[in-house]
């Protein structure tokens, strides 16, 4: 049986964390090379430190002349990003950080496989979703990101110019009958340009903007706050701690609530599984939840480098199901095409859309016009009831 009342803490952390601007870098190389060629292949790594980023990976594109001319871009890519962000530090700033770039063509070995329509690894990948917001998210990692990325723009329209790019937050809600009732603990360490700024000047900058993000009945006389418990936070970002591409991976999909397959999804390009499969066992749960099959469904898909069709299909509803599972399995096989192949034409994945996902998740967000965030959709729904 499952429990249905707890507490559940969940992370996020913002686009100026450390390993988040390694992400944010990888997956902006990684647009710019589907921007010149929808099917360039890419497994692009960033490592961050105090005055420099290190780029390595496997990249290919049809043309030679073409791939030699992306690889000279490369370091503005990154600059860019880093601006972007808000890096102005002395120790880490855009235009005086050193960028190297070690990125290669990709091994024939691999490429042969991929080529084949087949998966680009071996691997296992989960979706999950449940109805307790209107994201079909779980709440605890819905908002951490949403105060984050609330901080973020504040910071850079000008309202909170005392606020850094670093930052961390951290949620634990209270569960009654399986819905969240309420937040036992709020946790926001975030980086202050002012070091004069104490943990009491910082929580009077940030607490309106949390206030502002959470259900006004979750915080009460009850709720501890832990705003910059350590004190001062002036020095971040990869000058303060070493940041590393796939390091939070957590983060980018279910604070913990779900089984994660253990593959990273920044810098790699939709042939990928790890990352593509995600997506699309996202957009499945999300659509099973959507059609009132169940309150809350994990999914899992499972993955032979070369080979096309997945190995396996699984589907837990946790004890919420209106439909067996079975029969869920089986309309899912029905409904969508979940080759390597299939997976990117159905969510039209050979697109630059992914730099905007280094940060504040992957799921949970609204579909963009132009393609961003497909696998959000609940354009499944009828599909899926009529099948079973």
């Amino acid at each position: 049986m499952t429990r249905r009342n707890y507490v559940f803490t969940s992370e996020s952390v913002s686009e100026g964390h450390p390993d988040k601007v390694c992400d944010r870098i990888s997956d902006a190389v990684l647009d710019a090379f589907l921007m010149e060629e929808p099917q360039a292949r890419v497994a692009c790594e960033t490592f961050a430190t105090s005055g420099m980023v290190v780029i390595g990976g496997e990249v290919g594109l049809s043309d030679q002349d073409r791939l030699k001319a992306m690889m000279g871009s490369i370091g503005q890519i990154a600059r860019d990003c880093i601006r972007d962000i808000g890096y102005e530090q002395e120790q880490f700033h855009w235009n005086t950080c050193r960028v190297l770039n070690f990125l290669h063509e990709q091994s024939a070995h691999i490429a042969q496989g991929v080529d084949r329509d087949g998966a680009g690894d071996q691997g296992i990948m989960f979706g999950y979703a449940v109805n307790e917001t209107p994201e079909l998210m779980p709440a605890p990692i819905q908002y951490s990101h949403a105060i984050l990325k609330r901080l973020a723009e504040v910071r850079k329209d000008g309202s909170e110019p005392a606020l850094g790019p670093d930052a961390k937050s951290q949620l634990s809600l209270r569960y009654e009958d399986g819905k969240p009732v309420e937040v036992t603990s709020i946790v926001l360490s975030t980086q202050h340009l002012d070091p004069d700024l104490t943990s009491d000047d910082v929580r009077a900058i940030v607490e309106p903007y949390i206030r502002e993000i959470l259900p006004n009945d979750w915080v009460n006389g009850g709720t501890q706050w832990h705003v910059n418990p350590t004190g001062k936070f002036v020095i971040g970002g990869p000058d303060g701690d070493a940041g590393l591409t796939g390091r939070k991976i957590i983060v980018d999909t279910y604070g913990g609530a779900a089984p994660h397959g253990g593959g990273a999804f920044s810098g790699k390009d939709p042939t990928k599984v790890d990352r593509s499969a995600a997506y699309a066992a996202r957009y499945l749960a999300k659509n099973i939840v959507a059609a009132g099959m169940a309150d809350r469904c994990t999914l899992q898909l499972s993955y032979a480098i070369g080979v096309s069709h997945p190995l396996s299909i699984y589907v837990d509803t946790h004890g919420t199901g209106k439909v067996d599972e079975e029969a869920i399995e089986n309309a899912v096989d029905s409904v969508m095409d979940l080759t390597p192949r299939g997976i990117r034409e159905h969510l039209g994945l050979n697109k630059p859309i992914f730099q905007r996902t280094a940060a504040y998740g992957h799921f949970g967000r609204e579909p963009d016009a132009d393609g961003g965030f497909s696998w959000e959709k609940t354009d499944l729904v009828e599909a899926l009831k009529k099948a079973v």
